[in-house]
């Protein structure tokens, strides 16, 4: 079905399960809105350091920490008891190992779109909401983006979420062009984090602080 067989369809299984935890699929993982309502945000706005960038760096150390705990065990699991796909080649290693680590900064970057929001919505539940919905549907988790039908399917494949399960998936599985997913990847960690700046250099300028 849409180029899977059913080793693909065990591996991609897998797969999406290994991102949950380094992708934050289920959104969190930042503690910057909980900052704001604390008002320990006006700290962080002040310091010489690059908020987002700070975020950035913590958020790396904590996928990496969860690939090793959350991703590689079940992955390991799956392929002795299941048998799942594997890349043939060192390099098809390297071009799976640089689509995951974009996808993990895609899923910073919306991530950190949502949390600094918090500077001006005040309570994020309602977002984090929508941002949930979106992330689920439209990254892979609950059907591969290869089954959505005519238009639906190629949006839903052009969209940055897909970047954090179904293309990083994809380049393992060698179902796609590596060169053209990173491609794709790197293009929208640009327009995130760059999105990401501006609304924390318009944080800087004016943010209304909810705590001390």
């Amino acid at each position: 079905m849409a180029g899977y067989d059913v080793t693909d369809a065990v591996t991609f299984c897998f797969l999406s399960q290994a991102f949950i935890g380094p992708m934050q699929v289920f959104g969190g993982g930042l503690e910057l809105g909980q900052r704001v309502r604390t008002g320990d945000i006006a700290l962080d706005l002040v310091r010489p350091a690059s908020l987002q960038m700070w975020s950035l760096a913590d958020d790396l150390g904590r996928a990496g920490y969860l690939i090793l705990l959350r991703s590689v065990p079940p992955t390991v699991a799956g392929a002795v008891l299941f048998g799942i796909r594997f890349p043939p080649d060192a390099a098809m290693w390297a071009w799976s190992l640089a689509s995951m680590l974009l996808g993990i900064v895609v899923s910073f970057g919306l991530r950190y779109l949502v949390a600094i929001a918090t500077c001006w919505i005040v309570d994020d539940r309602g977002l984090q909401s929508l941002s949930l919905v979106m992330t689920t549907f439209f990254s892979g988790m609950v059907l591969p983006l290869v089954l959505f039908p005519g238009l639906l399917g190629t949006l839903a494949q052009a969209l940055p979420w897909a970047a954090m399960v179904q293309v990083p998936a994809d380049v393992f599985l060698g179902k796609r062009d590596p060169l053209g997913a990173l491609a794709l990847q790197a293009a929208w960690v640009a327009v995130l984090l760059g999105l990401g700046a501006l609304l924390t250099r318009s944080a800087r300028r004016r943010v209304v602080i909810q705590g001390g």
